[in-house]
C-alpha cells in the first residue's frame, strides 16, 4: 500500500471508531437514595439533663 492509501485507511478506521463510542449507551441510572440518617431519641433528653445541670451549677458557683 501507499502512504496515501493508509493515510485514507487510518482515517476512515478513526471516523468509524469515533461513530462506535458515541454510540454507545447513555448515562447509568441513578443511584437510590442514601439510607436515612440515625434518630433523635435519648441523647436528646440527655443532653438537655446535662445542659440543665450544667446551667443550675454555673448560675450557683458564679453568685
Amino acid at each position: 500500500m501507499k502512504v496515501q492509501n493508509r493515510k485514507i485507511v487510518a482515517s476512515i478506521l478513526f471516523l468509524l471508531i469515533s461513530f462506535v463510542c458515541v454510540a454507545q449507551t447513555g448515562p447509568p441510572p441513578p443511584q437510590p437514595p442514601p439510607p436515612p440518617g440515625l434518630p433523635i431519641d435519648g441523647g436528646v433528653i440527655f443532653t438537655l439533663i446535662a445542659g440543665l445541670f450544667y446551667g443550675v451549677f454555673r448560675s450557683l458557683r458564679s453568685k
